[in-house]
């Protein structure tokens, strides 16, 4: 899995790596029991801090999508075949979609608009999974 980060934008590079992880896992690029990069070693490959790696795979473990050890490191603990979210997920999830419609009605987005959107952004995560498409089975002798 590439992880790509905008070192200009104005959303800080944690939550971007958080959110980038987040969509590799929705789009299938990410199963449940695949691992991540170490800490130091993304930090490497993006050229920043490893504590800001560290923050971002925190907050994926808080959040019940990582899971975190010294011995296997970073590994996917859910993904969208794990069943029924923890309990709280979704009021907190909702709370924070309410926050993400109202900024685009209050940029004039009209309801068909919005909901065009959230179709289109579905369906990308309906989509077949990459990461299988990208890495055929090797052939061992």
């Amino acid at each position: 899995m590439i992880i790509a980060v905008d070192l200009t934008s104005e959303v800080p590079i944690y939550q971007q790596i958080r959110d980038r992880v987040v969509e590799a896992i929705a789009q299938r690029q990410l199963a449940e029991g695949d691992p991540l990069p170490s800490t130091r070693q993304l930090a490497v490959d993006l050229g920043i801090n490893f504590h800001t790696v560290n923050k971002a795979y925190d907050l994926l473990r808080r959040e019940g999508l990582l899971r975190l050890n010294r011995k296997s490191g970073a590994v996917v603990q859910r993904d969208a075949r794990s069943g029924e979210p923890e309990a709280g997920f979704t009021e907190d999830w909702e709370n924070r979609l309410k926050t993400l419609l109202a900024e685009a009605v209050a940029h004039g987005l009209d309801r068909d608009a919005v909901l065009d959107r959230c179709r289109a952004t579905l369906d990308v995560f309906d989509a077949p999974p990459s990461r299988r498409e990208r890495t055929p089975e090797k052939e061992h002798p």
